[in-house]
């Protein structure tokens, strides 16, 4: 036996779970993802999304409603005759014709600790309030966000150092292998739904750029917490005055360091930075139109003397 699924996903972080999906035996009837976006140097070219670009290299049917108000594109979505649908990361709010278009309904796989961080940037918020541990939840969707019965919990634990992006890689495997367990599940009548707890609840709101621009004003441990949760994109930064001219620095990695001093000043040659309380030491930074490099390397190029002030009132 094997379930007929309907797969709804659009960034790179979707894709193992599809490749899960498929390797665990389930057919794919068709999978929803974003429209092409513009896209290239000079942003003209319309570039597919990774789940798009992944379904055609699996001979997958793909569709790209731009919303699902046309009751045509609702029809064509039950008409597809699916036992259910899977949705990672897709970017769009489902209505209840789609949550209820298939026999057993849609589940989502979702970066949190639900009811902790809900909406659009859980991994992120996790570790930009100094979480130490996350993971992925397989939830069965309903018309709130993120509130339906959660049907399969797998933690993973945050390092004091791990990024965004690390986090993202390792959710990512985390949550393929447990929707593939949870599909299985579902299959044999086996899958458990539990309802969130009504205590607890947070809201992961997109990462909005002006908070991207790092304070030292701040404690070393949020500094150091704001850094890793934006890398590496956004990607959060400083500006400073380097051979007279005001350069933007983004800032893609950091450690807790020894020091004090006026927030903001630069305390030694390798980059420790004092913050209202403590200092951190900046350990991978890139400049505007530049490589991301090492903080040694960096600084060969772009001496930063201790000394220095980097500006961290908000913009």
């Amino acid at each position: 036996m094997s379930l007929n699924i309907i797969f709804m996903g659009t960034p790179e972080f979707s894709v193992p779970t599809l490749r899960s999906l498929i390797d665990a035996g389930h057919k794919i009837r068709a999978v929803y993802t974003q429209p092409p976006r513009p896209g290239g140097r000079r942003g003209l070219d319309l570039q597919k999304s990774p789940v798009h670009q992944a379904a055609e290299l699996l001979g997958l049917p793909v569709f790209t409603p731009v919303n699902f108000k046309d009751p045509d594109e609702r029809q064509r979505f039950r008409d597809l005759d699916a036992d259910v649908a899977v949705v990672v990361a897709y970017g769009l709010l489902l209505p209840e014709a789609i949550l209820s278009g298939t026999r057993l309904g849609c589940y989502n796989g979702h970066a949190s600790l639900l009811p902790r961080w809900r909406g659009a940037a859980p991994i992120q918020r996790a570790i930009m309030a100094g979480d130490k541990k996350t993971g992925m939840m397989v939830m069965k969707m309903d018309k709130g966000l993120d509130t339906g019965p959660v049907a399969l919990r797998r933690e993973v634990e945050i390092g004091d150092t791990m990024t965004a992006g690390e986090l993202h890689d390792r959710l990512m495997l985390v949550g393929a292998k447990a929707m593939a367990e949870a599909m299985n599940k579902l299959e044999h009548d086996e899958l458990p739904l539990t309802a969130q707890p009504s205590e607890g609840v947070l809201y992961a709101a997109k990462i909005d750029k002006g908070e991207t621009r790092i304070d030292f004003g701040k404690p070393a441990v949020d500094v150091h917490n704001h850094i890793r949760g934006l890398s590496p994109f956004p990607g959060a930064w400083f500006e400073a005055e380097i051979a007279g001219r005001l350069e933007r620095i983004k800032v893609l990695g950091s450690e807790l360091a020894e020091g004090n001093g006026a927030s903001g000043h630069v305390l030694t040659d390798d980059l420790v930075i004092a913050c209202a309380s403590g200092a951190v030491r900046l350990t991978k930074l890139q400049k505007a139109g530049g490589k991301p490099l090492a903080a040694a390397d960096f600084l060969r190029g772009t001496p930063i003397a201790p000394g220095t002030v980097l500006a961290s009132e908000q913009a």
